[in-house]
This record gives C-alpha cells, structure tokens and sequence, in this order.
C-alpha cells in the first residue's frame, strides 16, 4: 500500500519484531556455548522427559534448519532442529523441554492447546484472504470491502493472541520438569530461562505487532468515502 501517517504503526511493530527476534537469536548462540554438566544431548533428555511424564507414543525427529522445532499434536511427533537435536548445550534443552511442554499439554488435554488447533483452519483462511480483499477495497474506494478484508485479519490476530498461554504454559512446563528432575543444575537453568523468556518474547512482540497492524487498518478503512 501506498505510504501515509498510519504506516509508523507498521515500522513500530517490525522494529519491536527485529529487535525480539535478534534477542532470541543472540541468546540461543550464547547459551549454546554452555554443555549440561550430564552431557545429555537434546534428544536423549527429550525421551527421559516424556518418558517421565507417561508418554511413550510420541515420536522424536530430526527437522533441518535452526530453531524449527515444533511439535504435532496430530502426529504426535517431536522435531528438533538440527542446531538442537543432537547438541548438549543448555540452550538446545531448553528449546528441547519447551517441545516436551507442548506434548504433556496434549497429553492433559490442555485447552489453550485444543483451542489453538481448532482456530488453525480460521487463521489460515484470514490470512490467505485479508490483504486481497483489503487491497481490492482500497484501491476500488469500496470501504465496506476493504473493512471486510479487516474482519478477517482479526483472525490473525485471535490465533496470535491464543497462542500466548501456550508458550508462556509450554516453558513454565519445561523449566519445572527440568529442576526437579535435576536434568539441568542451578547455573544451567539461569541460562535455559533466558533462552526461554528471549523465546517467549517474540511471541509477544508478533502479537503486538498485528494489533498496531490492525489499528492501521482500522484508520484506513472507517471512512465511507471512494479514495
């Protein structure tokens, strides 16, 4: 679109993105000099830790690229990157356990979880066909279908919203399991925390940045006029 004093909002936002996202990445490259003391790798305290928690039908694998790792609910599968799954760093256990989080979550029928999965198919639809429908409004002068377009980018930002106690229940999850099965020692887990807080954050800042985004869109769209 076309620049106007709206458009800080969108350069606020991808600023507070940036800035979280090197945060993460500065912290997990900091962390990743530190080996746990055990030298479990990633995958090894992964498998204790679901093996702890009951679960033993959830598979763990190895997914290309950094700091991919995501679990599956429909799968039941637990992919670690390759900068964690075979790494003994205190920052790759951290990430590890956070994943481990995810799959006790789906194990206790967690509801943030089953929410989040079922609004998965409406975000998805949102994002496919807001900016479209946006874009066609605007450049028409037709408001009441560009405000449409603005509907459905709230989608968006529901599932991001959503998404917070999941990550934020995930690591809480994670930094208990490891202190009291003593996988990490005092030090490590001062460094396991800070990966996952870095982590966490650009989460909170994703959603920030879609409501500053939304907001835009909101002062775009509330005349009735043809632009």
């Amino acid at each position: 679109m076309y620049w106007d004093a709206t458009y800080i909002l969108v350069l606020i936002g991808a600023a507070i993105s940036a800035i979280a996202s090197m945060n993460v990445n500065s912290t997990f490259r900091k962390y990743s000099s530190f080996s746990n003391r055990r030298q479990l790798t990633a995958q090894d305290a992964a498998a204790l830790i679901l093996r702890s928690a009951g679960i033993r039908d959830v598979r763990i694998e190895q997914i290309r690229g950094s700091l991919t790792d995501h679990y599956s609910p429909g799968e039941k599968v637990l992919r670690l990157s390759d900068s964690v799954y075979g790494s003994t760093s205190v920052a790759a256990i951290g990430v590890a356990a956070h994943e481990c989080g995810h799959a006790i979550q789906h194990q206790v029928g967690y509801f943030p979880l089953r929410l989040r999965s079922l609004s998965v198919p409406l975000a998805n639809f949102g994002s496919m066909l807001s900016w479209p429908i946006i874009l066609m409004g605007l450049l028409l002068g037709y408001m009441g279908l560009a405000r449409i377009g603005v509907f459905l980018f709230t989608f968006v930002v529901l599932f991001q919203l959503i998404t917070l106690p999941v990550e934020f229940d995930a690591s809480a999850r994670a930094l208990k399991i490891l202190e009291g099965s003593n996988y990490l020692g005092e030090e490590e887990m001062v460094g396991a925390r800070k990966v996952l807080t870095a982590a966490a954050l650009t989460y909170v800042a994703a959603l920030f940045s879609s409501i500053l985004q939304l907001l835009r869109l909101f002062l775009l769209t509330r005349g009735n006029r043809r632009r």
